[in-house]
């Protein structure tokens, strides 16, 4: 128990924060939608619910993902997160399924009602602005390696959107979640207004709807995503990156296999070089050094780096592309 509370502190904290703030508007809209009845504060407290639990899961995953490897799981727990995120994403899924269901309901028995209408404005204005916090935490996790520059002022808006594809599994979750979060609250304020100041009263089912849609999207991404996380996905960005360091050695003649494997947020790296049959051991160790030192000193959340030796055949099997043999 000491273990798990001492793993917490490596959770991804923007998961953490959309747990918190999910949980406070989700009790939030909970009260206001037993007070108005409104459908469309229906749809956005079975958001909120959703989110939470499934953020809370995420955090927690995403701590135990940093657990050391033990005799019995030599290869770590990297993937942990990635389990965890597929269970979560079931619960968004059935939770969205209600969503849809509820709106259809509505739009065939939408009835007239301006009561409550400042209290369901009021809920879901706040709530926007509280989701609209948490989306900016995310924001900040996806671009933090990026030079402060380029992340100023509302630069990091379209910054983040840009570098969503190589966002921790953890942090896009949150990203993509809270996306629909925020828009969810102003669809659904902008359907109260129609619904109760137009005659198109069924808006707040529509909107119900168009959520329960929005959350479907989220999770088929999200499920894909962590399903090919499960199984060990390639890293091909960061093996061309990989390759062209390791082929600046002058004693590297050729590589004949390079893996960069994704586990959960962390990279194991396999790779077979080529070199010259004459070279002693001491050679080959010194490069084994030298590859190692770099890898691990410019690549975060190397895990390890399995490196073998064969003669070099006379074939040219790996081709750096230009713009990545510059780096």
């Amino acid at each position: 128990m000491r273990e798990l509370f001492s793993l917490m502190k490596f959770g991804t904290k923007s998961a953490l924060w959309a747990a918190i703030v999910n949980t406070i508007v989700a009790i939030i809209k909970t009260i206001a939608y037993l007070i108005t009845g409104n459908v469309a504060m229906f749809a956005e407290m079975m958001h909120s619910f959703g989110d939470a639990a499934n953020q809370i899961f995420v955090f927690i995953g995403s701590a135990l993902s940093k657990k050391e490897p033990t005799e019995r799981f030599p290869g770590g727990f990297g993937r942990l997160v990635n389990l965890v995120l597929l269970g979560a994403v079931l619960v968004v899924g059935v939770l969205a399924y209600e969503t849809i269901v509820e709106g259809i309901h509505h739009i065939s028995n939408a009835v007239h009602s301006e009561d409550w209408f400042w209290l369901n404005i009021g809920v879901l204005g706040f709530a926007a602005i509280l989701e609209a916090i948490v989306l900016y935490k995310a924001m900040k996790e996806i671009t933090e390696h990026l030079p402060k520059e380029e992340t100023k002022g509302f630069k990091i808006i379209p910054q983040s959107y840009k570098h969503i594809k190589g966002a921790k599994a953890a942090t896009k979750l949150v990203f993509l979640e809270d996306n629909v979060a925020v828009g969810g609250a102003l669809l659904a304020m902008l359907a109260i207004i129609i619904s109760t100041y137009t005659p198109f009263h069924s808006a707040t089912g529509y909107a119900s709807i168009i959520i329960g849609i929005a959350l479907l999207l989220v999770v088929s991404r999200i499920f894909l995503d962590n399903a090919a996380g499960v199984l060990g996905v390639a890293d091909v960005k960061m093996q061309a990156r990989i390759g062209a360091k390791v082929l600046q050695h002058p004693k590297i003649n050729d590589i004949q296999d390079l893996n960069v494997i994704k586990e959960g947020d962390h990279l194991h790296i396999e790779l077979k070089v080529e070199v010259d049959s004459k070279m002693t051991i001491e050679e080959a160790d010194d490069i084994r050094d030298y590859i190692e030192k770099r890898i691990y000193e410019s690549i975060k959340n190397v895990t390890n780096v399995i490196i073998e030796f064969d003669e070099d055949d006379q074939h040219l099997t790996w081709i750096v592309p230009p713009e990545d043999g510059k780096n």
